[in-house]
């Protein structure tokens, strides 16, 4: 349950400007897609898809550790890791692809899996009405085998050229920017709710606000008393 007063009171410590940035780039907001990146080596590479998933209006991120760790570089990132909301696979003696595919399929998600390789559907070609996850790979390997055995779908970027793979941090922003650009021209309702927009925005009140443990503390002080 949102405590809507402390979210007024909140208010109280953020610009004008601040909060109509907010409730923007929140209109822009969708978890209709979601992006799973699974065992990426470089950081730069890892970082670059984080930033590309925010300007882009992703707001979920899942991160999938089986052989290497995840870290966002702020400095790359450009504190995009702020804004969004990571689910982390990185259990010891499990098979963290496949327990990242089954949550994710539990919540309505089509798995895609995004390779040169295989039947793959074209980008211009994507449905995009179907709630989707787009899987992107280690850099010189591509998805795992259990990625593209358990995947519903398959998407390729078209290329022309010689070469016959983009990085995968170029290959998550040309998707992104192509499925959010079709999506907001689209009469799908790919939006966060009301109830998950006023969640990210007291959340995001909270980030901005440095002292924000002793206000909070104060507010519910003054409430209880």
């Amino acid at each position: 349950m949102i405590d809507y007063k402390y979210l007024a009171y909140l208010e109280g410590f953020v610009t004008e400007k601040r909060k109509n940035l907010f409730k923007k780039v929140l209109d822009k907001r969708t978890r209709h897609f979601t992006v799973a990146i699974e065992d990426l080596f470089q950081p730069h590479n890892a970082s670059a898809v984080v930033r590309s998933c925010e300007i882009f209006g992703i707001q979920d991120l899942s991160i999938i550790e089986n052989k290497y760790r995840f870290y966002a570089s702020r400095k790359i990132a450009k504190g995009a890791q702020k804004w969004l909301d990571f689910n982390l696979y990185n259990q010891i003696n499990t098979n963290n692809t496949l327990t990242c595919i089954d949550e994710l399929r539990a919540k309505g998600y089509k798995i895609i899996a995004t390779t040169p390789h295989n039947d793959s559907c074209v980008l211009q070609d994507f449905d995009i009405s179907q709630k989707s996850a787009f899987f992107f790979g280690v850099e010189k390997d591509g998805l795992s085998k259990d990625v593209l055995d358990n995947a519903d779908g398959y998407l390729q970027i078209p290329m022309v050229g010689f070469t016959e793979s983009l990085n995968i941090s170029v290959a998550a922003a040309i998707i992104l920017q192509n499925v959010h650009e079709r999506l907001e021209k689209s009469d799908i309702d790919w939006q966060l709710s009301n109830v998950e927009k006023d969640e990210k925005y007291l959340d995001w009140l909270e980030k901005s606000i440095k002292s924000i443990k002793k206000i909070k503390a104060e507010y519910y002080s003054k409430i209880s008393s």
